[in-house]
């Protein structure tokens, strides 16, 4: 016996506009019965889970127990750049002069990612 993961669910202060956000990130549509305003909303994923997001009244006040990883099918720079573009904002910067680490970044309403490095970056350095 076993559990599956149904979704990965974010409390937020707007669902719609942060799931639009990452609906961007991912490259992944909203729910198609999602609007302006929706209280609840969905980023569907190609594979896994799905992305929840869920509108509370409370702000975000500590750092993320549990954050999402992402592994850019660019190299991790372009994608950095990207998301940077997009409206997410550099948190913390482990990259490495050798090409190694990765980049944490903030999404629109303070939520922590990583970004790590893309293939094409493992191509370049080996570890």
């Amino acid at each position: 016996m076993y559990s599956v993961v149904q979704n990965v669910a974010v409390d937020c202060s707007d669902a719609y506009g942060l799931a639009r956000f990452w609906s961007e990130v991912t490259g992944c549509p909203l729910d198609p019965e999602s609007g302006p305003g929706d209280p609840e909303t969905r980023v569907m994923l190609k594979d896994g889970p799905v992305l929840y997001f869920n509108q509370v009244p409370e702000p975000k006040t500590f750092k993320n127990r549990l954050h999402l990883c992402l592994r850019p099918t660019a190299s991790r720079e372009e994608e950095v750049e990207r998301l940077l573009a997009l409206g997410a904002t550099l948190a913390a910067d482990h990259r490495n002069p050798d090409g190694t680490g990765w980049a944490v970044l903030t999404d629109p309403e303070g939520n922590e990612f990583c970004v790590l490095r893309g293939d094409s970056d493992h191509a370049r350095t080996p570890s």
